[in-house]
């Protein structure tokens, strides 16, 4: 047979490969997921929540831990069973205590120096100090010591508190991470994805690309934490799972709303997914390195546990990432119109459909639709967001006006805002033992009993430290470690223990340590050292207290630089960084009437605004980014006052229900019973919203369109000239291209 005669067999080879390609990405994403999904609930077992290993080397109070060493053994922190009975303890309770408490002794877990039951001096409490060691699980030596005191005799309460009580109850909290978090988050993605797609299938393969994601995550994450690369704790954990989740949903969001525009313009599926990757894969990885490098800012601060987050948040956003932009894709091209069923996009005949536009790849073909398709093909499908940008686009300058002043009064509350630190038994939500028995000891006994404050000072000086501690208001009792009555000296230095008034754990004995560091500080040559739980809150407090304050202005500049690169403009990204930041102000207010009105809680810690800041900037600047870099691409064609309306009228839709999805996955946070988590996924979840269905659909584009084609200053695309379409609105412009050529 002749050459000539030979049958073409390239268009079949190709067929092949459009279909081999997404077929080989899926199987090695179900590599993947199964190799590395597991690595999610494995998590707690490379996991802390001790705050003495988030302290940095250079706080008084690690210094202290480091030396105590020298006198006692720091591998145990004490758990205190604290029994009440009104009418008063009796010879029986006293007999149950020693019994269910002394049979314990030295077993796994457990020190064999159990003190003695001691009595109150009301005779109608008891307490034991335990010995908990920390070398192996806590939590699982309380939970025993828990249950032996189970059931005591009629009349009797006992609860397990201390630091030991606080470890367990801490652990118990955040057990329901890779549980019931991801149940919680799981089940709101689904149900809001399947009111936004009316599909049965699309909400779950997008869920799919999520799961992968975490399951790409948690393994890289584990393998750090368990080579000893960054400190892992509960909270990381938890913001991981729905940060990964989240993001990876907003980012699916995009791509497939732009896939299901393209659907209307070319009947290839394989075209379409080529088109809407190519449209999405600037916007979404501006989107993603925003985050990323927003939380990375996290690197500077000198609390390993915050600085930890950093790098698990940037690992949790670059597998979001990478499976939205190759899982995803691989899928829509497998399946094509059937993921949207049974409302599957119909093919919309213009003079740019094209069926197969493998070789177009100018500007129009990108969009899919020409200047005179726009109102029939893209504000038919999105009418409720063409009539909002048309409605701005008449009153831009009153809507703004009235827009800012709605923001501006929300954000007059924020100084009401109290975040300078709360108790370590106030963290909890719920009744807990730790915390019902922390409040039963402080009302028999000194509450600091059991877990003292320690002073290290040179001998010769341990006198004078003494009496200054013991003139310290708060402080209940001081005296030098001893053995056979001889002070303990170890390379010439003593160690002088203080029981405080307060509960250890209280701001109130926070406040009395730094009485007397004032006072022990001040004793010439005693170089005298304060240490212990309460020390160690402390420090993480004011630590806390010094990373937001440095960290916030970081994560300014960085979101600025990065917007002014994606931008080419700098007007663009102060005008939209200003207004994430008078969202975020917002929130803070709107939380403070909140958190201390009908919420009802005792304050914040100090991390909790900079978590919510880091991550309310950096993912609301994404709204904006999906926004604005949409308005860009439409300016540059059909100049800025179309473009605004062009890129409102085609993201609103997405944009809304990727914001309410991450608003809804971070408020599946407060289904752990912990106040930092529950204020920080409320922070989050209604800065986001604000973000999404104010600043985002009304306050940007009006500012915009008032301010016209000045908005992009000073890049060449400030300089066009627009002149408004009088019937959609749309602008015809004249200048230069970004191309270099001539428009009109």
């Amino acid at each position: 047979m002749a050459s000539s005669e030979m049958p073409d067999s390239r268009p079949s080879r190709r067929s092949f490969l459009r279909w081999l390609i997404p077929a080989l990405l899926i199987l090695v994403w179900l590599i993947i997921g199964g190799g590395l999904g597991p690595f999610a609930g494995k998590l707690a077992s490379v996991s802390t929540n001790d705050n003495t290993a988030f302290l940095p080397a250079s706080a008084e109070s690690t210094q202290v831990n480091d030396q105590l060493s020298r006198f006692q053994d720091t591998t145990e922190i004490p758990a205190i069973v604290i029994a009440v009975r009104d009418s008063g303890i009796t010879a029986a309770d006293r007999a149950y205590l020693t019994e269910q408490t002394q049979r314990l002794q030295d077993k796994e877990g457990f020190a064999s120096a159990f003190s003695p039951v001691i009595g109150s001096e009301d005779g109608k409490a008891a307490e034991v100090f335990i010995p908990i060691s920390t070398k192996g699980e806590p939590a699982d030596t309380v939970k025993t010591l828990r249950d032996s005191l189970a059931n005591p005799p009629n009349g009797l309460e006992v609860k397990v508190t201390g630091p030991a009580g606080q470890v367990a109850d801490l652990g118990e909290a955040f057990a329901g991470i890779d549980g019931l978090l991801l149940l919680v988050a799981g089940a709101v993605v689904v149900l809001i994805l399947v009111v936004v797609y009316r599909s049965p299938i699309l909400p779950f393969v997008v869920l799919i690309s999520a799961i992968f994601a975490l399951g790409l995550a948690s393994g890289a994450v584990y393998f750090a934490a368990d080579q000893g690369w960054l400190e892992l704790n509960g909270q990381s954990q938890g913001i991981l799972f729905i940060l990964v989740f989240g993001a990876a949903t907003d980012y699916a969001l995009l791509l497939v709303s732009r896939f299901r525009e393209e659907l209307m313009h070319t009947a290839d599926k394989y075209t379409a997914v080529r088109r809407a990757w190519r449209a999405t894969i600037e916007p979404v990885a501006a989107s993603a390195g925003t985050v990323i490098l927003g939380v990375l800012c996290l690197l500077f601060s000198d609390l390993n546990s915050n600085r930890s987050l950093g790098p698990v948040a940037a690992l949790g956003i670059v597998a979001s990432f990478l499976a939205s932009m190759t899982f995803l894709p691989a899928a829509l091209a497998l399946l094509g119109r059937a993921a949207f069923w049974p409302l599957r996009p119909h093919l919309v005949e213009t003079a740019e459909t094209n069926t197969d536009a493998d070789n177009t790849d100018t500007n129009n073909t990108k969009s899919g639709a020409t200047n005179a398709d726009f109102d029939d093909a893209t504000s038919n499908t999105h009418r409720f967001w063409y009539a909002i940008a048309q409605w701005v686009a008449t009153r831009p300058r009153t809507v703004w006006i009235a827009t800012l002043i709605l923001l501006v009064i929300g954000a007059s509350f924020a100084p009401m805002f109290k975040a300078d630190g709360i108790a370590q038994t106030d963290f909890f939500l719920g009744d807990v033992d730790s915390v019902a028995g922390a409040q039963l000891q402080a009302q028999h006994f000194d509450a600091g009993a059991g877990t003292p404050t320690w002073i290290l000072t040179r001998a010769d000086r341990a006198d004078e430290v003494v009496a200054a501690t013991r003139g310290v208001d708060g402080v209940a009792q001081v005296s030098v470690l001893s053995s056979n009555g001889e002070p303990v000296v170890r390379d010439g230095e003593v160690a002088v223990q203080a029981t405080l008034s307060d509960n250890a754990e209280s701001l109130a004995a926070q406040d009395t340590v730094e009485r007397i560091r004032a006072k022990v500080h001040a004793i010439s040559g005693a170089d005298a050292k304060v240490g212990g739980t309460t020390a160690v809150d402390l420090d993480t407090r004011t630590t806390a207290i010094h990373d937001r304050n440095l960290i916030i202005p970081i994560v300014l500049i960085v979101v600025l630089a990065v917007l002014i690169l994606l931008l080419r403009s700098i007007l663009a990204p102060v005008l939209l960084l200003a207004t994430t930041v008078l969202s975020f102000a917002t929130t803070l207010g709107v939380a403070a009437l909140l958190f201390n009105g009908p919420f009802g809680f005792p304050g914040a810690d100090p991390v909790v605004p900079l978590f919510a800041f880091v991550f309310l900037v950096a993912l609301g600047i994404d709204y904006n980014i999906f926004l604005m870099t949409r308005v860009r691409e439409e300016s540059i064609r059909h100049g800025t006052r179309a473009g605004i309306i062009r890129g409102l009228t085609s993201t609103g839709g997405v944009i809304t229900s990727a914001g309410v999805v991450l608003a809804a996955t971070f408020a599946a946070l407060a289904v752990i019973p912990l106040l930092f988590l529950a204020q920080v996924a409320f922070l989050v979840a209604f800065g986001v919203l604000v973000d999404t269905l104010i600043v985002r659909t009304l306050l940007v584009p009006a500012l915009s369109l008032d301010i016209g084609s000045r908005i992009w200053w000073p890049s060449s695309l400030s300089h066009k000239r627009s002149e408004p379409d009088e019937d959609s609105g749309n602008s015809v412009v004249t200048g230069t291209s970004a191309a270099g050529g001539s428009v009109s």
